[in-house]
Protein backbone atom coordinates (compact mmCIF):
# COMPACT_ATOMS: atom_id res chain seq x y z
CA UNK A 1 0.00 0.00 0.00
CA UNK A 2 1.45 3.37 -0.75
CA UNK A 3 0.42 5.38 2.41
CA UNK A 4 1.82 8.27 0.32
CA UNK A 5 -0.96 8.87 -0.97
CA UNK A 6 -3.10 8.54 2.45
CA UNK A 7 -2.05 11.57 4.16
CA UNK A 8 1.10 14.02 4.85
CA UNK A 9 4.16 12.01 5.33
CA UNK A 10 6.91 14.24 7.03
CA UNK A 11 5.70 16.03 10.35
CA UNK A 12 6.21 19.43 8.88
CA UNK A 13 3.62 18.83 6.12
CA UNK A 14 1.06 17.58 7.97
CA UNK A 15 1.85 20.55 10.32
CA UNK A 16 1.86 22.59 7.36
CA UNK A 17 -1.77 21.16 6.03
CA UNK A 18 -3.10 21.51 9.85
CA UNK A 19 -2.40 25.59 9.99
CA UNK A 20 -3.94 25.67 6.57
CA UNK A 21 -6.91 23.88 7.02
CA UNK A 22 -7.41 25.07 10.77
CA UNK A 23 -5.37 28.02 11.88
CA UNK A 24 -7.33 29.06 14.77
CA UNK A 25 -7.98 25.78 16.30
CA UNK A 26 -5.91 25.16 19.37
CA UNK A 27 -3.18 22.44 18.79
CA UNK A 28 -1.95 22.15 22.29
CA UNK A 29 -3.64 23.44 25.90
CA UNK A 30 -1.30 22.78 28.72
CA UNK A 31 -0.97 24.03 31.60
CA UNK A 32 -2.39 27.32 30.98
CA UNK A 33 -0.64 27.74 27.89
CA UNK A 34 -2.63 27.57 24.50
CA UNK A 35 -0.83 27.69 21.16
CA UNK A 36 -3.22 27.80 17.75
CA UNK A 37 -2.04 25.99 15.10
CA UNK A 38 -1.17 28.98 12.76
CA UNK A 39 1.08 29.63 16.01
CA UNK A 40 2.68 26.81 16.08
CA UNK A 41 3.43 27.05 12.43
CA UNK A 42 5.35 30.63 13.58
CA UNK A 43 7.20 28.72 16.33
CA UNK A 44 8.46 25.71 14.48
CA UNK A 45 9.62 27.83 11.52
CA UNK A 46 11.94 30.36 14.46
CA UNK A 47 13.08 27.33 16.01
CA UNK A 48 13.98 25.54 12.41
CA UNK A 49 16.01 28.78 12.05
CA UNK A 50 17.41 28.60 14.98
CA UNK A 51 19.03 25.01 14.47
CA UNK A 52 19.92 25.77 11.05
CA UNK A 53 22.49 28.90 12.14
CA UNK A 54 23.32 26.58 15.05
CA UNK A 55 24.26 23.83 12.44
CA UNK A 56 21.59 20.77 12.99
CA UNK A 57 21.16 19.10 9.84
CA UNK A 58 19.75 16.24 8.50
CA UNK A 59 20.95 13.11 10.19
CA UNK A 60 21.81 14.69 13.57
CA UNK A 61 20.90 13.34 16.50
CA UNK A 62 18.97 15.71 19.19
CA UNK A 63 17.96 14.77 22.77
CA UNK A 64 15.07 16.18 24.25
CA UNK A 65 14.39 16.43 27.88
CA UNK A 66 11.39 18.50 28.66
CA UNK A 67 7.55 17.67 30.44
CA UNK A 68 4.67 17.93 28.17
CA UNK A 69 3.85 20.65 26.22
CA UNK A 70 3.85 23.08 23.54
CA UNK A 71 8.04 23.73 23.67
CA UNK A 72 8.40 19.84 23.38
CA UNK A 73 5.86 19.71 20.69
CA UNK A 74 7.97 22.63 19.18
CA UNK A 75 11.33 21.46 19.19
CA UNK A 76 10.22 18.03 17.79
CA UNK A 77 8.77 19.66 14.89
CA UNK A 78 11.24 22.21 14.16
CA UNK A 79 14.21 19.69 14.40
CA UNK A 80 12.48 16.81 12.55
CA UNK A 81 11.83 18.94 9.56
CA UNK A 82 15.24 19.16 9.43
CA UNK A 83 15.67 15.69 8.94
CA UNK A 84 17.45 15.21 12.64
CA UNK A 85 16.26 12.68 14.33
CA UNK A 86 14.83 13.31 17.50
CA UNK A 87 16.06 11.32 21.06
CA UNK A 88 13.42 11.48 23.90
CA UNK A 89 14.70 11.46 27.59
CA UNK A 90 12.66 9.79 29.59
CA UNK A 91 11.88 12.40 32.53
CA UNK A 92 11.48 10.24 34.79
CA UNK A 93 15.86 8.73 34.46
CA UNK A 94 18.59 9.25 36.84
CA UNK A 95 21.64 10.84 35.82
CA UNK A 96 23.27 7.60 34.60
CA UNK A 97 20.19 6.72 32.29
CA UNK A 98 20.54 9.89 30.50
CA UNK A 99 24.39 9.38 30.19
CA UNK A 100 23.26 5.76 28.76
CA UNK A 101 21.25 7.40 26.23
CA UNK A 102 22.71 9.84 25.50
CA UNK A 103 25.99 8.28 24.87
CA UNK A 104 24.01 5.37 22.64
CA UNK A 105 22.13 7.40 20.54
CA UNK A 106 25.30 9.60 19.97
CA UNK A 107 23.70 12.88 20.31
CA UNK A 108 25.28 16.40 19.34
CA UNK A 109 22.42 18.62 20.78
CA UNK A 110 20.22 18.53 24.35
CA UNK A 111 17.39 20.58 24.48
CA UNK A 112 16.53 20.53 28.54
CA UNK A 113 14.75 21.83 31.65
CA UNK A 114 16.43 23.27 34.32
CA UNK A 115 13.99 21.56 36.53
CA UNK A 116 11.02 19.82 35.96
CA UNK A 117 8.20 18.07 38.36
CA UNK A 118 10.84 19.13 41.26
CA UNK A 119 14.08 17.15 39.64
CA UNK A 120 16.83 19.04 39.65
CA UNK A 121 18.14 18.46 35.68
CA UNK A 122 21.04 20.91 35.68
CA UNK A 123 22.25 18.79 38.83
CA UNK A 124 22.23 15.63 37.01
CA UNK A 125 24.20 16.98 34.35
CA UNK A 126 27.12 18.14 36.07
CA UNK A 127 27.55 14.29 37.13
CA UNK A 128 27.52 12.95 33.36
CA UNK A 129 28.63 16.22 31.81
CA UNK A 130 31.31 18.35 33.73
CA UNK A 131 31.64 20.41 30.54
CA UNK A 132 28.33 22.00 31.09
CA UNK A 133 30.29 24.59 34.19
CA UNK A 134 32.99 25.20 31.62
CA UNK A 135 35.02 22.61 32.92
CA UNK A 136 37.33 20.31 30.14
CA UNK A 137 35.14 18.26 28.08
CA UNK A 138 35.89 14.49 29.37
CA UNK A 139 35.27 11.15 27.56
CA UNK A 140 31.63 10.70 29.26
CA UNK A 141 29.59 12.02 26.23
CA UNK A 142 32.29 12.63 23.65
CA UNK A 143 29.04 13.45 20.75
CA UNK A 144 27.52 15.82 22.79
CA UNK A 145 28.79 19.33 22.00
CA UNK A 146 25.67 21.94 22.82
CA UNK A 147 23.33 22.30 25.91
CA UNK A 148 20.89 24.16 25.50
CA UNK A 149 18.63 24.94 28.54
CA UNK A 150 15.00 25.97 28.96
CA UNK A 151 14.76 27.69 32.11
CA UNK A 152 17.15 29.93 34.10
CA UNK A 153 19.56 27.73 35.70
CA UNK A 154 21.94 28.53 32.83
CA UNK A 155 25.49 27.15 33.38
CA UNK A 156 28.58 28.53 31.86
CA UNK A 157 28.77 25.59 29.87
CA UNK A 158 25.32 25.77 27.98
CA UNK A 159 23.04 28.13 26.13
CA UNK A 160 20.03 29.79 27.56
CA UNK A 161 17.08 28.95 24.90
CA UNK A 162 16.80 32.37 24.26
CA UNK A 163 20.31 32.75 23.18
CA UNK A 164 19.81 29.94 21.14
CA UNK A 165 17.26 31.69 18.96
CA UNK A 166 18.72 34.91 18.80
CA UNK A 167 21.39 33.09 16.35
CA UNK A 168 18.16 32.80 13.47
CA UNK A 169 16.73 35.96 13.96
CA UNK A 170 15.39 37.17 10.97
CA UNK A 171 16.63 33.99 8.86
CA UNK A 172 13.72 31.78 7.24
CA UNK A 173 14.89 28.16 6.51
CA UNK A 174 12.65 25.75 4.74
CA UNK A 175 12.03 22.31 5.40
CA UNK A 176 14.30 19.44 4.29
CA UNK A 177 12.87 15.80 5.88
CA UNK A 178 12.00 13.06 3.33
CA UNK A 179 9.78 10.64 3.92
CA UNK A 180 12.02 7.91 4.39
CA UNK A 181 14.17 9.83 6.87
CA UNK A 182 14.42 8.93 10.56
CA UNK A 183 12.72 11.12 12.63
CA UNK A 184 12.85 9.57 16.13
CA UNK A 185 14.77 6.95 18.16
CA UNK A 186 12.71 5.90 20.27
CA UNK A 187 14.32 3.39 23.92
CA UNK A 188 12.30 0.93 24.58
CA UNK A 189 11.49 0.49 28.23
CA UNK A 190 11.83 -2.92 28.46
CA UNK A 191 12.73 -4.67 31.25
CA UNK A 192 16.71 -4.73 30.85
CA UNK A 193 19.34 -2.57 31.80
CA UNK A 194 19.98 -1.50 28.36
CA UNK A 195 17.11 -0.27 26.59
CA UNK A 196 17.17 -0.46 22.55
CA UNK A 197 16.55 2.82 20.12
CA UNK A 198 13.96 2.10 17.64
CA UNK A 199 14.66 4.29 14.60
CA UNK A 200 11.28 5.38 13.09
CA UNK A 201 11.03 7.04 9.66
CA UNK A 202 8.79 10.24 9.15
CA UNK A 203 6.85 8.28 6.90
CA UNK A 204 5.81 5.81 9.35
CA UNK A 205 5.06 7.98 12.49
CA UNK A 206 2.78 10.26 10.29
CA UNK A 207 0.77 7.74 8.26
CA UNK A 208 0.47 5.54 11.60
CA UNK A 209 -0.57 8.24 13.79
CA UNK A 210 -2.98 9.38 10.69
CA UNK A 211 -4.49 6.31 10.68
CA UNK A 212 -5.10 5.50 14.48
CA UNK A 213 -6.37 8.96 14.82
CA UNK A 214 -9.12 7.94 11.85
CA UNK A 215 -10.53 4.94 13.37
CA UNK A 216 -10.69 6.67 16.95
CA UNK A 217 -12.89 9.22 15.23
CA UNK A 218 -11.03 12.38 15.60
CA UNK A 219 -12.53 15.37 13.67
CA UNK A 220 -11.47 18.89 12.98
CA UNK A 221 -11.41 21.11 15.93
CA UNK A 222 -11.91 17.86 18.43
CA UNK A 223 -10.35 18.11 21.71
CA UNK A 224 -7.95 15.04 22.71
CA UNK A 225 -6.44 15.06 26.03
CA UNK A 226 -3.81 12.62 26.33
CA UNK A 227 -1.15 12.89 29.46
CA UNK A 228 1.16 9.73 27.71
CA UNK A 229 4.45 11.41 27.96
CA UNK A 230 6.12 12.52 24.51
CA UNK A 231 8.92 10.69 25.33
CA UNK A 232 7.12 7.54 24.60
CA UNK A 233 5.34 6.77 21.06
CA UNK A 234 1.97 6.54 22.57
CA UNK A 235 2.43 10.34 23.47
CA UNK A 236 4.89 11.29 20.29
CA UNK A 237 2.77 9.31 17.40
CA UNK A 238 -0.67 8.42 18.85
CA UNK A 239 -0.97 12.11 20.74
CA UNK A 240 0.86 14.74 19.32
CA UNK A 241 1.07 13.44 15.46
CA UNK A 242 -2.75 12.27 15.83
CA UNK A 243 -3.96 15.16 16.45
CA UNK A 244 -1.38 17.24 13.99
CA UNK A 245 -2.92 15.07 11.29
CA UNK A 246 -6.81 15.39 11.85
CA UNK A 247 -6.76 18.52 12.66
CA UNK A 248 -7.25 18.56 16.72
CA UNK A 249 -7.05 19.74 19.37
CA UNK A 250 -3.96 18.39 22.25
CA UNK A 251 -4.89 18.56 25.89
CA UNK A 252 -2.26 17.59 27.85
CA UNK A 253 -0.70 17.62 31.47
CA UNK A 254 3.10 17.61 32.73
CA UNK A 255 2.05 14.39 34.92
CA UNK A 256 -0.79 12.42 34.93
CA UNK A 257 -3.26 13.10 38.05
CA UNK A 258 -6.90 11.57 37.82
CA UNK A 259 -8.50 14.66 39.44
CA UNK A 260 -6.99 17.05 37.42
CA UNK A 261 -7.54 15.06 34.32
CA UNK A 262 -11.42 14.84 34.95
CA UNK A 263 -11.40 18.52 35.63
CA UNK A 264 -9.94 19.44 32.41
CA UNK A 265 -12.14 16.69 30.61
CA UNK A 266 -15.41 19.02 31.63
CA UNK A 267 -13.38 22.61 31.80
CA UNK A 268 -12.22 22.04 27.73
CA UNK A 269 -14.87 20.09 26.71
CA UNK A 270 -12.72 17.03 25.72
CA UNK A 271 -14.59 14.70 23.52
CA UNK A 272 -11.75 12.13 23.27
CA UNK A 273 -8.63 10.83 25.63
CA UNK A 274 -6.53 7.87 25.85
CA UNK A 275 -5.34 6.00 28.33
CA UNK A 276 -4.33 2.28 29.55
CA UNK A 277 -6.01 -0.02 31.79
CA UNK A 278 -4.31 1.89 34.78
CA UNK A 279 -5.60 5.42 33.82
CA UNK A 280 -8.88 3.71 33.01
CA UNK A 281 -9.33 2.92 36.32
CA UNK A 282 -8.10 5.74 38.05
CA UNK A 283 -10.23 7.95 36.51
CA UNK A 284 -13.30 5.49 36.68
CA UNK A 285 -12.82 4.90 40.48
CA UNK A 286 -12.36 8.46 41.46
CA UNK A 287 -14.62 10.58 43.72
CA UNK A 288 -14.49 13.10 41.43
CA UNK A 289 -15.94 11.51 38.37
CA UNK A 290 -19.82 11.79 39.30
CA UNK A 291 -19.07 15.20 39.59
CA UNK A 292 -17.87 16.19 36.17
CA UNK A 293 -19.95 16.58 33.25
CA UNK A 294 -18.39 14.59 30.55
CA UNK A 295 -18.39 15.82 26.74
CA UNK A 296 -16.50 12.13 25.95
CA UNK A 297 -17.54 10.72 22.33
CA UNK A 298 -14.29 8.34 22.03
CA UNK A 299 -11.76 6.92 23.36
CA UNK A 300 -8.29 5.09 22.48
CA UNK A 301 -7.71 2.62 25.21
CA UNK A 302 -5.68 -0.55 25.69
CA UNK A 303 -7.23 -1.98 28.06
CA UNK A 304 -9.45 -5.63 29.07
CA UNK A 305 -12.73 -5.75 28.26
CA UNK A 306 -14.71 -5.11 31.29
CA UNK A 307 -12.70 -1.61 31.54
CA UNK A 308 -13.39 -0.63 28.09
CA UNK A 309 -17.04 -1.42 28.64
CA UNK A 310 -16.88 0.64 31.73
CA UNK A 311 -15.70 3.52 29.59
CA UNK A 312 -18.10 3.44 27.72
CA UNK A 313 -20.68 3.05 30.39
CA UNK A 314 -19.55 5.36 32.60
CA UNK A 315 -17.44 8.04 31.01
CA UNK A 316 -19.78 8.43 27.74
CA UNK A 317 -16.85 7.33 25.45
CA UNK A 318 -19.19 5.33 22.91
CA UNK A 319 -17.12 5.38 20.31
CA UNK A 320 -14.47 4.10 22.14
CA UNK A 321 -11.81 1.87 20.62
CA UNK A 322 -8.89 -0.47 21.91
CA UNK A 323 -5.07 -0.93 20.03
CA UNK A 324 -2.75 -2.85 19.89
CA UNK A 325 1.09 -1.73 19.17
CA UNK A 326 4.78 -1.36 20.26
CA UNK A 327 7.37 1.25 19.52
CA UNK A 328 8.92 -1.51 16.85
CA UNK A 329 5.65 -0.71 14.83
CA UNK A 330 5.59 3.27 15.21
CA UNK A 331 3.86 1.42 17.46
CA UNK A 332 0.32 0.55 16.12
CA UNK A 333 -0.28 -2.34 14.91
CA UNK A 334 -4.17 -3.35 14.85
CA UNK A 335 -6.67 -1.24 16.13
CA UNK A 336 -10.53 -1.25 16.37
CA UNK A 337 -12.66 1.55 14.47
CA UNK A 338 -15.00 3.70 15.98
CA UNK A 339 -17.97 2.80 13.44
CA UNK A 340 -17.50 -0.98 14.45
CA UNK A 341 -20.42 -2.36 16.51
CA UNK A 342 -19.67 -2.00 20.50
CA UNK A 343 -19.33 -5.84 21.12
CA UNK A 344 -16.43 -6.13 18.38
CA UNK A 345 -14.51 -3.15 19.91
CA UNK A 346 -15.33 -4.19 23.69
CA UNK A 347 -13.88 -7.47 22.81
CA UNK A 348 -10.71 -6.11 21.55
CA UNK A 349 -10.64 -7.78 18.36
CA UNK A 350 -8.83 -5.26 16.57
CA UNK A 351 -8.20 -4.87 12.64
CA UNK A 352 -4.33 -4.62 11.34
CA UNK A 353 -3.58 -1.28 9.79
CA UNK A 354 -4.05 -0.96 5.99
CA UNK A 355 -0.96 -2.76 4.28
CA UNK A 356 0.06 -4.22 7.37
CA UNK A 357 0.60 -7.95 7.35
CA UNK A 358 0.04 -9.81 10.56
CA UNK A 359 1.29 -13.91 11.38
CA UNK A 360 0.59 -15.73 14.00
CA UNK A 361 2.59 -18.56 14.56
CA UNK A 362 3.74 -21.30 17.23
CA UNK A 363 4.69 -19.53 19.72
CA UNK A 364 8.23 -21.10 20.85
CA UNK A 365 11.44 -19.48 21.76
CA UNK A 366 12.93 -20.29 18.15
CA UNK A 367 9.78 -19.08 16.57
CA UNK A 368 10.53 -17.46 12.69
CA UNK A 369 8.19 -15.82 10.73
CA UNK A 370 8.88 -18.71 7.97
CA UNK A 371 6.98 -21.19 9.78
CA UNK A 372 3.23 -22.29 8.91
CA UNK A 373 0.46 -20.25 10.17
CA UNK A 374 -1.56 -20.84 12.74
CA UNK A 375 -5.16 -21.81 12.19
CA UNK A 376 -8.14 -19.34 12.96
CA UNK A 377 -8.32 -18.78 16.59
CA UNK A 378 -5.11 -20.20 17.57
CA UNK A 379 -2.86 -18.50 20.20
CA UNK A 380 0.94 -17.87 19.31
CA UNK A 381 3.48 -15.29 18.65
CA UNK A 382 2.48 -12.09 16.32
CA UNK A 383 4.79 -11.17 13.51
CA UNK A 384 4.13 -7.81 11.49
CA UNK A 385 5.28 -6.62 8.24
CA UNK A 386 4.64 -3.41 6.82
CA UNK A 387 5.19 0.24 6.08
CA UNK A 388 4.91 0.69 10.22
CA UNK A 389 7.81 -1.53 10.85
CA UNK A 390 11.23 0.34 12.32
CA UNK A 391 14.22 0.47 10.30
CA UNK A 392 16.26 -1.39 13.18
CA UNK A 393 17.69 -0.64 16.81
CA UNK A 394 20.41 2.14 16.22
CA UNK A 395 23.61 0.79 16.48
CA UNK A 396 23.02 -2.88 17.09
CA UNK A 397 22.62 -4.84 14.24
CA UNK A 398 23.07 -7.97 16.13
CA UNK A 399 19.71 -7.42 17.96
CA UNK A 400 18.15 -5.81 15.23
CA UNK A 401 19.02 -9.48 13.20
CA UNK A 402 17.32 -10.67 16.10
CA UNK A 403 13.81 -9.05 16.11
CA UNK A 404 13.62 -8.01 12.15
CA UNK A 405 14.14 -10.94 9.45
CA UNK A 406 15.76 -10.17 5.76
CA UNK A 407 11.68 -10.41 4.21
CA UNK A 408 11.21 -7.31 7.00
CA UNK A 409 8.54 -9.62 9.34
CA UNK A 410 9.15 -7.86 12.91
CA UNK A 411 9.40 -10.27 15.86
CA UNK A 412 7.18 -8.73 18.52
CA UNK A 413 7.20 -11.36 21.43
CA UNK A 414 3.54 -10.81 22.24
CA UNK A 415 1.36 -13.29 21.92
CA UNK A 416 -2.60 -13.69 19.84
CA UNK A 417 -4.82 -15.01 17.77
CA UNK A 418 -6.45 -14.17 14.47
CA UNK A 419 -10.08 -14.64 13.51
CA UNK A 420 -11.74 -15.53 10.35
CA UNK A 421 -12.38 -12.39 9.81
CA UNK A 422 -8.88 -10.95 9.83
CA UNK A 423 -8.99 -9.59 12.99
CA UNK A 424 -6.06 -9.34 16.37
CA UNK A 425 -7.38 -10.36 19.31
CA UNK A 426 -4.17 -9.69 21.48
CA UNK A 427 -3.61 -12.32 24.63
CA UNK A 428 -0.39 -10.75 25.97
CA UNK A 429 3.19 -10.33 26.36
CA UNK A 430 5.28 -13.96 26.17
CA UNK A 431 7.33 -13.48 28.90
CA UNK A 432 4.32 -12.43 30.89
CA UNK A 433 2.49 -15.62 30.40
CA UNK A 434 2.21 -17.66 33.66
CA UNK A 435 2.84 -21.46 32.94
CA UNK A 436 0.59 -23.37 35.34
CA UNK A 437 1.43 -27.00 35.42
CA UNK A 438 0.57 -28.03 31.60
CA UNK A 439 -1.66 -24.21 31.11
CA UNK A 440 -0.78 -21.37 30.01
CA UNK A 441 -2.50 -18.28 31.85
CA UNK A 442 -2.37 -14.66 30.49
CA UNK A 443 -2.49 -12.45 33.43
CA UNK A 444 -4.44 -9.91 31.30
CA UNK A 445 -7.31 -12.27 31.82
CA UNK A 446 -7.05 -13.04 35.48
CA UNK A 447 -6.41 -8.97 35.95
CA UNK A 448 -9.90 -8.66 33.81
CA UNK A 449 -11.93 -11.29 35.83
CA UNK A 450 -11.16 -9.46 39.34
CA UNK A 451 -12.20 -5.97 37.92
CA UNK A 452 -15.78 -7.19 37.68
CA UNK A 453 -15.22 -7.86 41.68
CA UNK A 454 -17.16 -4.79 43.08
CA UNK A 455 -14.74 -4.23 46.22
CA UNK A 456 -11.58 -4.27 43.26
CA UNK A 457 -10.36 -0.47 42.76
CA UNK A 458 -7.37 -2.30 40.17
CA UNK A 459 -5.63 -5.87 40.09
CA UNK A 460 -1.91 -6.76 38.59
CA UNK A 461 -0.91 -10.33 38.23
CA UNK A 462 2.20 -11.56 37.92
CA UNK A 463 3.89 -15.22 37.73
CA UNK A 464 5.89 -17.30 41.08
CA UNK A 465 7.57 -20.23 40.58
CA UNK A 466 5.99 -23.12 42.74
CA UNK A 467 7.73 -26.88 43.24
CA UNK A 468 4.53 -28.25 41.94
CA UNK A 469 3.15 -26.45 39.20
CA UNK A 470 6.06 -24.89 37.85
CA UNK A 471 4.54 -21.14 38.53
CA UNK A 472 1.20 -19.71 39.66
CA UNK A 473 -0.75 -16.44 39.80
CA UNK A 474 -0.26 -14.35 42.19
CA UNK A 475 -2.37 -11.05 42.15
CA UNK A 476 -1.99 -7.56 43.66
CA UNK A 477 -5.26 -5.91 44.74
CA UNK A 478 -6.56 -2.33 45.58
CA UNK A 479 -10.09 -2.15 47.09
CA UNK A 480 -12.33 0.80 46.56
CA UNK A 481 -11.96 3.59 48.49
CA UNK A 482 -14.29 2.86 51.72
CA UNK A 483 -14.24 -1.04 51.01
CA UNK A 484 -12.26 -3.59 52.93
CA UNK A 485 -11.87 -7.42 51.59
CA UNK A 486 -9.71 -10.26 52.99
CA UNK A 487 -7.24 -12.19 50.47
CA UNK A 488 -9.20 -15.05 51.12
CA UNK A 489 -12.84 -14.06 50.45
CA UNK A 490 -11.43 -12.69 47.25
CA UNK A 491 -9.70 -16.05 46.20
CA UNK A 492 -12.99 -17.96 46.83
CA UNK A 493 -14.89 -15.46 44.47
CA UNK A 494 -11.84 -16.05 41.81
CA UNK A 495 -12.74 -19.70 42.41
CA UNK A 496 -16.59 -18.90 41.62
CA UNK A 497 -15.26 -16.95 38.33
CA UNK A 498 -13.01 -18.90 36.87
CA UNK A 499 -10.86 -21.67 36.34
CA UNK A 500 -9.17 -23.33 38.80
CA UNK A 501 -5.76 -23.21 37.24
CA UNK A 502 -6.09 -19.22 36.61
CA UNK A 503 -7.41 -18.44 40.51
CA UNK A 504 -4.33 -16.71 42.20
CA UNK A 505 -2.85 -18.86 44.52
CA UNK A 506 -1.23 -15.33 46.53
CA UNK A 507 -3.71 -12.40 46.93
CA UNK A 508 -1.74 -9.74 48.49
CA UNK A 509 -3.94 -6.44 49.25
CA UNK A 510 -2.42 -2.86 48.84
CA UNK A 511 -3.10 0.57 49.46
CA UNK A 512 -1.15 1.98 46.09
CA UNK A 513 0.93 0.26 44.00
CA UNK A 514 3.71 3.51 43.98
CA UNK A 515 5.70 1.55 46.28
CA UNK A 516 5.96 -1.56 43.86
CA UNK A 517 7.05 0.92 40.62
CA UNK A 518 4.70 2.76 38.50
CA UNK A 519 6.08 3.53 34.85
CA UNK A 520 5.61 7.34 33.59
CA UNK A 521 2.63 6.50 31.64
CA UNK A 522 0.62 5.54 35.10
CA UNK A 523 1.25 1.49 34.52
CA UNK A 524 2.10 -0.52 36.86
CA UNK A 525 5.50 -2.18 36.12
CA UNK A 526 5.28 -5.99 35.98
CA UNK A 527 8.45 -7.17 36.32
CA UNK A 528 8.91 -4.91 39.63
CA UNK A 529 5.59 -6.37 40.46
CA UNK A 530 7.02 -9.84 40.27
CA UNK A 531 10.14 -9.05 41.62
CA UNK A 532 7.99 -7.63 45.17
CA UNK A 533 5.72 -11.36 44.62
CA UNK A 534 8.99 -13.22 45.23
CA UNK A 535 9.97 -11.22 48.47
CA UNK A 536 6.70 -11.67 49.57
CA UNK A 537 6.68 -15.04 49.71
CA UNK A 538 10.14 -16.01 50.50
CA UNK A 539 9.87 -13.76 53.66
CA UNK A 540 6.60 -15.70 54.84
CA UNK A 541 8.88 -18.78 54.07
CA UNK A 542 10.86 -17.82 56.88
Amino acid sequence: MNVDLMCPVTTHAALERAAMIGPDVEAVVSDGKRVTYSQMAARVSQIRSAMHANGISRGQHVALCLGNGPEWVALFLAATSLGAVVVPINTRFRAAEIAFVLNQSKCTVLFTVDKFLRVDFIEMLREIHPAIDGKPQDQSLPSLSTVVVLGSDVPPGALSFEDYLAAGAGQNTAPTAQPGDAALIQYTSGTTSFPKGVLLTHRSLCADSFVSGGRMGLRVADRFHSARPFFHVAGSSLSVLSCIQHVSTLVTMPRFEPGLALELFEQERCTHFSGNDTIALMLLNHPDRPKRKMHLRGAWVAASPTIVRRVIDELGAVEAVVGYGLSEASPNVAQSCWWEDVETRVSGRMLPEPGVEIKIVKASSDATAADAAAGSGVVGEIFVRGWNVMQGYYDLPKETAAALDASGWLRTGDLGCVDETGRLTFVGRAKEIIRVGGENVAPSEVEDILHRHPQIRLAIVVGVPDERLIEVPFAFVQLRSGESATSEAIREWAKQNMAGFKVPHYVDIVENFESIGMTASSKVQKSSAADHARKIIAEGAK
